[in-house]
Parts: structure tokens; C-alpha cells; sequence
């Protein structure tokens, strides 16, 4: 695995704790949470899914840091996420999303964290201007 040593992962979506999804339970089960962060990008809203593009300007997507409970088996756990984020992907297909280590904001520090980026075009998606999928949501009913 590439980025040995980056046990973290920045969430934003429905691996949010406030979606009370079943692959939530997945994850409070691998990792602990850490605390409310923010990472540098653009939310997009394509329906079913929110998706995340990473930005240079300072515009940020609001979600959740948490860290592997057990190092040893981080590796096994995040490929269990790369395959339910749609990573895994037959030869010759895309996948819907690229795993990437970058920049995430919490308390006043900057940390290296997993992020789970959208990989396909948002041309015309309406963009969740908050950063705040949850916030989205709840505006939204």
C-alpha cells in the first residue's frame, strides 16, 4: 500500500456517523473517531451520492477524522472501504472513487488522512455550497 504510516481516515459521506448507515457500523467497529475536521475541496450532489473534488482555494468539505483501532489490521480494513466505494473495479472499468492521502484540518493542526475523492466528471451537478452533506440533507427535506 502506498503511503505506509497514514492510518486515518477523513470522512464526509454516508460513512458520516450522523447516516447511522450499516457500513457505518463497519467503521466504528475498525476505527475510532477522532473529532470533526475539514479537508480543502468541492461537494457535488449527484443524487444518491455526494462527491468530492479536491481544491487549492479555500473552500472546505466538512466531515469526520477517525484512526485505525489496530495497525495491523488497517490495510485489511481499508480495502473493505475501497470495495464499497467502488474502487475495486473490473479491467477496464473507472473507478468511482480514488483513495488519497491528503491535507485534513482539526483543531487548529493539519494532519495526513485517507480521502476518498470522486473520479468522474460533475459538469452540471448542483454543488453542496455549505461543504456539509448532513446540513445538505436536512435543508434539503
Amino acid at each position: 500500500m502506498k503511503n505506509p504510516g497514514v492510518y486515518q481516515l477523513f470522512v464526509y459521506g454516508s460513512l458520516r456517523s450522523g447516516f447511522r448507515s450499516p457500513v457505518y457500523e463497519y467503521i466504528s467497529r475498525f476505527f475510532t473517531f477522532v473529532g470533526d475536521a475539514t479537508v480543502k475541496g468541492k461537494l457535488y450532489d449527484l443524487g444518491e451520492y455526494p462527491a468530492a473534488i479536491p481544491v487549492e482555494e479555500e473552500v472546505f468539505i466538512k466531515g469526520e477524522l477517525y484512526t485505525a483501532k489496530n495497525q495491523q489490521e488497517f490495510s485489511w480494513a481499508i480495502g473493505q472501504l475501497d470495495d464499497y466505494e467502488g474502487m475495486n473495479v473490473e479491467a477496464g472499468e473507472i473507478p468511482l472513487y480514488l483513495r488519497k492521502v491528503s491535507a485534513v484540518y482539526i483543531n487548529d493542526q493539519v494532519v495526513d488522512a485517507w480521502v476518498y475523492w470522486y473520479n468522474g466528471d460533475v459538469t452540471g451537478k448542483p454543488i453542496i455550497e455549505c461543504g456539509d452533506v448532513l446540513e445538505y440533507l436536512n435543508n434539503k427535506k
